[in-house]
């Protein structure tokens, strides 16, 4: 299983022999060479090669890297890891694709350079017929663990290397999904390597488990109305690379019927019923010919696609025909400012003023509290002004470091610093060109970065990072905050000057609160979406539930009104939706109409003991993040916004206003 690095010697020789046509036979070659070595002499590759083929160009390797995007996912924080653990190891971590080429490449930065030599790289090909006889080709044949050592591969300018391999593979069906390497040069040779690849390889395997389990269980959240076992039709699930995963009683039957073969059966022999999908979630290429493509819906939720449905129509009921192809999709149709929806007058009087905005290319503020919909009046901005026919390219500036916001606002160029991608990034600033960009909680931009986004503002310019020459730009800016900016001003980590470049016009959104009579119309909007989605029956609101809705404060805004309406939907099979069904955890016990807050002593007092308790923790991290809200959220382990809602709630608002203070 491992070389003998003593025998090096014994193989060059031997190597030389079966080039020259004799045969290698000897004990010091491993079967695993020698089985390798015919292999590439049958495939008439280059023993004198000295390197790997030329790289894929930035585009193509964009592209590769897309298709294996879980895959990336999945093995990312592995691969940063190994810039730290492999650091003056003499070796580097690799990361290769099914077909052998390099997506990614960390670890000793100096080998690096050396590997550059024979393009171990990211965008070469290492498959055998490429460089004969390496660690990651071979073990993409053979589809085992193998130790690759010095005179043993095939080429002669790869014979100063010493590499370990295992391939990924599918936790799902087995299939290999690609392949990780740990190399360096002989002297670098451990047995320890081989198991580091193979642990590696677990522990990615292991991680693409728990995504893949993560996309089923939302794909069955979101059709399990639909598998109701009352339905008429027959409804099968399949996942995102056309397996069948779920079914309800009537579809085996009716399968078996269509298709004249056994019955389904139970939902572990679902794996009899498979469809080849088109590359990025598009329908079958190749449908069986009992099954109309009109029966199949997909399901996507977030932009994501989960999954698709299969709705067998029930032929004996009465009106039955092809099931509808809308998809399952909780995006709106329409476009531009027609997805808001409300008639009260702050609305009207926020959407007319954003209507007459987005005919300007003027940079607009949007302000609001977080859920109130920053993100569709942003759009509808885009969508109804100058650059509609433009690129709408959004970040959030409070879901980053520092490090790695700067390379999402400016990219970067190859080289600029350790890790970064070949060819370089193109950031959202440059691809906002000619269209809009949205920055969402700009007031969370770190202080020291705004000099450089005001820079690119007036001058039209951007940077990236390494980069001395300057790219034009010209997009539209349209930023959004929850913050009130006038005191981050104050409190010196928002910049005068770039406020008012960002603040040349601005637009209040609203709460729900301050629309409480907008609350049924959207309650039919949302149950005539969520019904759909989750293939229900028609359900309305009854007027002692919209009264009970219309009590409560909704700290989370519309995001938080549509949560409880999907919940309300999917435990009541009642088709008007009552007082009773209502999520009675307190929502409706808080009214909309109340006093001016306490300040932060009286309502401390209101608290009961584990309120109290948590209000300290609260007050504690705080302090001890020193007022950053990204840091708080990541140490309480919940979303920011939940933060801000706590913050409110327990008083602490002031505080953490005077900490900001202090710190400035």
């Amino acid at each position: 299983m491992f070389p003998v690095p003593e025998n090096d010697d014994r193989i060059k020789v031997l190597w030389e022999r079966f080039l020259n046509g004799g045969e290698p036979g000897s004990d010091a070659l491993r079967r695993l060479i020698d089985d390798s070595w015919r292999r590439c002499l049958g495939a008439s590759v280059d023993p004198d090669r000295f390197q790997a083929p030329p790289p894929l160009s930035e585009h193509s390797l964009h592209s590769l890297r897309d298709e294996s995007a879980d895959l990336l996912s999945a093995s990312a924080p592995i691969m940063a890891a190994a810039r730290d653990f492999l650091a003056e190891t003499g070796t580097v971590m690799v990361l290769a694709n099914p077909s052998g080429t390099i997506l990614n490449l960390e670890g000793d930065v100096s080998t690096r350079g050396l590997a550059e030599n024979i393009y171990l790289l990211s965008g070469a090909n290492w498959s055998e017929l490429a460089c004969g006889t390496n660690a990651i080709g071979t073990a993409l044949e053979v589809g085992q663990p193998v130790q690759i050592h010095s005179a043993e591969h095939y080429c002669a300018g790869i014979k100063r290397w010493s590499c370990s391999a295992t391939v990924i593979r599918d936790p799902c069906d087995g299939s290999i999904l690609g392949v990780v390497d740990v190399s360096g040069l002989s002297a670098s040779y451990s047995r320890h390597s081989l198991a580091l690849v193979v642990a590696t390889a677990g522990r990615i395997e292991s991680r693409l488990a728990k995504m893949e389990m993560d996309v089923r269980y939302r794909l069955l959240e979101t059709c399990i109305g639909r598998l109701s076992p009352s339905a008429t039709d027959g409804i099968v699930v399949f996942d995102r690379r056309g397996r069948a995963i779920q079914a309800n009683a009537r579809a085996s039957a009716m399968v078996a019927d269509l298709a004249s073969r056994e019955p389904l059966g139970s939902t572990g022999e679902l794996g009899a019923l498979s469809l080849k999908w088109e590359k990025n979630g598009g329908l079958a290429e190749h449908l069986p010919e009992w099954m109309d493509p009109d029966w199949l819906q997909p399901v996507i939720v977030g932009n994501q696609h989960l999954g698709t449905l299969l709705t067998l129509p029930n032929r004996r009921a009465p009106g039955a025909g092809a099931a509808s192809p809308a998809v399952l999709d909780e995006r709106f149709d329409e476009s531009g400012f027609d997805k808001v929806v409300g008639e009260s007058t702050a609305l009207l009087q926020a959407v007319g003023r954003a209507r007459q905005l987005a005919k300007s290319r003027v940079p607009v503020l949007l302000l609001g509290e977080t859920g109130v919909g920053k993100d569709v009046f942003a759009r509808g901005i885009h969508e109804s002004g100058a650059t509609r026919d433009g690129p709408f390219v959004a970040l959030n500036c409070g879901g980053f470091s520092r490090e790695l916001l700067t390379s999402e606002l400016f990219g970067y160029v190859e080289g600029s610093f350790t890790g970064a991608r070949r060819g370089g990034m193109m950031g959202k600033i440059e691809a906002a060109d000619g269209g809009t960009l949205f920055l969402d909680e700009i007031g969370e931009m770190p202080i020291d970065l705004q000099p450089h986004f005001l820079r690119v503002l007036e001058e039209g310019e951007v940077y990236r990072i390494g980069e001395t020459k300057p790219r034009k730009v010209n997009f539209r800016l349209v930023a959004a905050t929850n913050r009130d900016l006038h005191k981050e001003i104050q409190a010196g980590t928002f910049r005068m000057d770039l406020f008012y470049r960002v603040a040349v016009t601005s637009i209040h959104i609203p709460s729900l609160r301050e629309r409480l009579g907008d609350i049924p119309l959207l309650g039919e909007h949302y149950l005539d979406i969520l019904t759909r989605q989750h293939g229900l029956a028609p359900r309305t609101l009854s007027a002692g539930a919209v009264t009970l809705l219309q009590r409560y404060a909704w700290p989370g805004n519309i995001r938080e009104f549509r949560n409880v309406i999907e919940s309300m939907l999917l435990t009541s099979p009642a088709s008007v939706l009552g007082e009773a069904d209502v999520p009675l955890d307190g929502r409706c016990v808080a009214h909309a109409t109340r006093q001016p807050e306490p300040d932060a002593q009286d309502e401390a007092r209101d608290l009961n003991g584990l309120e109290s308790a948590e209000r300290e923790v609260i007050r504690r991290t705080v302090k001890g993040c020193r007022g950053n809200m990204t840091a708080v959220a990541r140490e309480l382990g919940i979303a920011k916004s939940t933060v801000y809602a706590k913050l409110k709630r327990f008083g602490l608002e002031t505080y953490v206003e005077d900490l900001r203070n202090y710190r400035a």
